[in-house]
């Protein structure tokens, strides 16, 4: 018998459960920075479409535990967490907390007709527009990295048009800027969406 062997593969085990460990606060740190580079990048998009305030709460829920945990946990670093999430649960509860919160994803606005009192998607606040063509632009930039090109955020955006639920001069809206930034770039897009006002988008 051997006398070691216990000892032996009692510390195997716990290598492999330090490594274990270590991959899990790796993924919590770098579920951080991606979140926090997010945040950064939103701000300066936001800053140059005239928001800077909406730039600064940009998804602060993501630090809540509701989101945070579980974006950590699911994190991929080529894409959202919640995908992931998705395909274990069929759910995301880390999404649905988000949407919730955040008034610049179009899944918010969506209310109950007082008419017909179905549930239909309502028309978003300009601002709030603004901030989530940001939002998609600093995705893209994001999770693309020194491959992003300014066509990525409107093809991500049109890949899904058939299945979405947004108030149609909404989506008009948004698929112009995404559009714009493809064709004419950021800086110009960036001038138009700084002033643009309200009666712009109105029907």
């Amino acid at each position: 018998m051997d006398l070691f062997a216990a000892p032996a593969g009692f510390i195997r085990g716990a290598g492999r459960d330090l490594q274990i460990g270590i991959e899990e606060h790796m993924k919590i740190w770098k579920h951080f920075v991606t979140v926090t580079r997010h945040r950064n990048m939103v701000l300066k998009h936001c800053i140059k479409a005239g928001i800077i305030w909406q730039g600064l709460r940009h998804d602060l829920s993501k630090y809540s535990p509701s989101e945070f945990i579980p974006g950590a946990k699911f994190y991929q670093g080529t894409c959202s967490p919640q995908v992931k999430e998705r395909e274990v649960y069929g759910y995301s509860e880390a999404w649905m907390h988000h949407q919730g919160r955040n008034k610049h994803h179009f899944e918010y606005w969506v209310d109950y007709d007082p008419v017909d009192h179905v549930r239909k998607p309502v028309k978003m606040p300009l601002r709030y527009v603004k901030e989530m063509f940001c939002d998609r632009v600093a995705a893209s930039k994001i999770y693309n990295g020194k491959d992003y090109e300014q066509s990525q955020p409107y093809a991500y955006y049109m890949r899904g048009v058939k299945a979405r639920e947004i108030h149609p001069e909404t989506a008009a809206l948004l698929e112009k800027m995404l559009r714009m930034l493809k064709e004419k770039g950021e800086e110009e897009t960036f001038r138009y969406i700084r002033n643009l006002k309200e009666e712009d988008y109105e029907s």
